[in-house]
C-alpha cells in the first residue's frame, strides 16, 4: 500500500513539474519577438507602463531591479519611443508609494512631471495591465521591465485586449537573481489560475486620459 502512495506522489509531483514547465513555455512563446533590449530597434509607443518595485531592499541596500527600470525608462524616453510614462505600482499604505517614488527619480533624471501619469492600484502585474487599457484607456503600450518580466505582462496584456511590446531593462545574475527567477516560475503558474477564475483587478476607478 505504501509503495502505491509513493508512486501516486511521484506521478502528482511528475504532472506538477511538467504544468510548470508547460506555463513558462507558453508565456515565453508568445512573447517572442515582442520584447527589445536595443531602443534603436523598438518601435515607438505613444505611452511606456513601468512596471513598479520597491527601490530598496528589505536589508535597506538599493534594489537593482528599481535602479535598472529607472535606466530603461529613461533611455525609452531620450530615444523619444515613448513620449508619456504611467507608473503602476503599490500604494498600499501611507509610508509604502512605489508610484511616487518612481516619479520623484523620474523628474530628477529629465522627464517632465507633466508627462508623467501614476497609477497607484498597481498592486499586482494584472492589474496593470488590465488598468492600462480599462482605467487609462491605452490599446497600445510599452511595457518597461526585466525582460521575464516583461514576457509574463505581454501574455496578460494580450489576454485582456492590450497590444503590448516590452522594453527589457537590465537583469540581474547571481544568487538574488535566481530566487527571483525561481519566483517567477510560480508567477507564470498563478497567470493560469488567475485567467481561469477571472480575477479581476482590486480596482479600477475614473477613467483617466493620458495627454
Amino acid at each position: 500500500m505504501r509503495k502505491r502512495y509513493y508512486k501516486i506522489g511521484g506521478v502528482l509531483v511528475l504532472a506538477l513539474f511538467l504544468f510548470i514547465l508547460l506555463c513558462d513555455f507558453i508565456i515565453s512563446s508568445s512573447a517572442k519577438g515582442k520584447t527589445f533590449s536595443d531602443p534603436n530597434e523598438i518601435p515607438k509607443n505613444r505611452v511606456g507602463l513601468v512596471l513598479g518595485t520597491s527601490k530598496k531592499l528589505i536589508g535597506g541596500l538599493p534594489n537593482p531591479y528599481y535602479t535598472y527600470r529607472i535606466n530603461a525608462t529613461i533611455e525609452l524616453y531620450k530615444s523619444k519611443k515613448i513620449d508619456f510614462v504611467l507608473v503602476s505600482g503599490d500604494n498600499g499604505t501611507r509610508y509604502y508609494n512605489e508610484p511616487n517614488t518612481f516619479k520623484k527619480d523620474l523628474i530628477s533624471k529629465g522627464i517632465p512631471s507633466e508627462k508623467i501619469f501614476l497609477d497607484f492600484a498597481g498592486f499586482r502585474t494584472l492589474d496593470s495591465m488590465v488598468r492600462a487599457k480599462e482605467v487609462f484607456g491605452l490599446n497600445n503600450v510599452t511595457v518597461i521591465s526585466q525582460e521575464f518580466h516583461n514576457q509574463r505582462a505581454i501574455y496578460l496584456a494580450e489576454k485582456k485586449g492590450l497590444n503590448a511590446i516590452g522594453y527589457n531593462a537590465k537583469s540581474i545574475i547571481g544568487t538574488q537573481g535566481l530566487k527571483v527567477h525561481l519566483r517567477e516560475y510560480l508567477a507564470r503558474v498563478k497567470v493560469f489560475i488567475d485567467l481561469v477564475l477571472n480575477i479581476q483587478p482590486k480596482f479600477f476607478g475614473e477613467r483617466v486620459e493620458i495627454k
